[in-house]
């Protein structure tokens, strides 16, 4: 069996989530999977048990090919893994993604902010954004509202390519009104996703997904955002991955301020003009 179908199906076992996969995946070859090896896996016998449970699992061929015909299905094994998303700390071992892979190996900046943000982060979108997809820069984002719908609709609109990263299984649109926007991504983009297609947007996956954003991108911008918000969690984890991290500064008496100014502070590179980057 290859090994991302073998990933598939554990990810489909109840019981198995991502700590006990990991544990599984460490131990695979690179190829082929069968039933031997994993008798031979230096695991607790319960695990063995389910994974061996997973592989032999009739029913899973079913919903394999269902997920399959909703989507492209990619392991950290695979080829078009992006590089940069493996060298983070728990990576995702299977992605689902709808669009063009190929994205995942362009130069990539994620573009991170508030769900609140206002008209000045829409001022400097729009001054900053023409200049990366400029410089063939593929822009990423989380399809929030706020600053991620402002970052991919900057960057469909002149011309560039985007990726998504979604806190949701892809076939949910969340919220409801980006799913237009979703589904332009899609014909132009990538919309990327590590949870299985049905699965429900739920508050403590997005967090989660900001792994991924930090993990794909060469550098990280934030523009308006709280000191505490899941875009410091994506600035901070990017930090961690020694992303470059590029912060909008602003008002000091606005609340959405702080959070880059923090930043700032701490030794991210401020954007004070609108080619800076280029």
């Amino acid at each position: 069996m290859k090994i991302t179908n073998f990933l598939l199906r554990l990810k489909l076992q109840n019981g198995i989530g991502y700590v006990k996969m990991l544990q599984i995946a460490s131990q695979l070859p690179t190829s082929e999977v069968n039933p031997e090896i994993i008798k031979q896996m230096d695991l607790p016998n319960k695990l063995i048990k389910s994974a061996l449970t997973a592989f032999y699992d009739q029913q899973a061929e079913a919903k394999i090919t269902r997920i399959k015909k909703q989507c492209q299905i990619i392991s950290f094994f695979d080829q078009v893994y992006p590089q940069k998303l493996r060298e983070i700390y728990r990576p995702p071992l299977i992605l689902f993604a709808q669009g063009n892979l190929k994205l995942l190996q362009e130069n990539v900046i994620t573009i991170v902010g508030s769900r609140q943000a206002t008209d000045y982060s829409q001022l400097v979108l729009n001054k900053i954004v023409p200049q990366l997809v400029k410089s063939n820069f593929v822009i990423a984002s989380g399809l929030a509202m706020g600053v991620d719908v402002m970052a991919h609709s900057a960057t469909l609109n002149n011309g560039g390519k985007t990726i998504a990263v979604i806190g949701n299984g892809l076939n949910h649109f969340y919220p409801e009104r980006n799913s237009q926007i979703q589904r332009q991504i899609i014909n132009e983009g990538l919309v990327l996703s590590e949870y299985l297609p049905d699965t429900p947007p739920r508050p403590f996956r997005f967090p989660e997904r900001n792994r991924i954003l930090a993990g794909i991108a060469n550098s990280v911008i934030v523009t308006e955002a709280k000191e505490k918000s899941g875009s410091l969690i994506t600035a901070n984890i990017a930090l961690q991955e020694n992303r470059n991290i590029y912060a909008v500064p602003g008002p000091i008496n606005s609340q959405l301020s702080t959070g880059p100014n923090k930043l700032i502070e701490a030794g991210a590179t401020p954007i004070t003009d609108f080619s800076s980057l280029a």
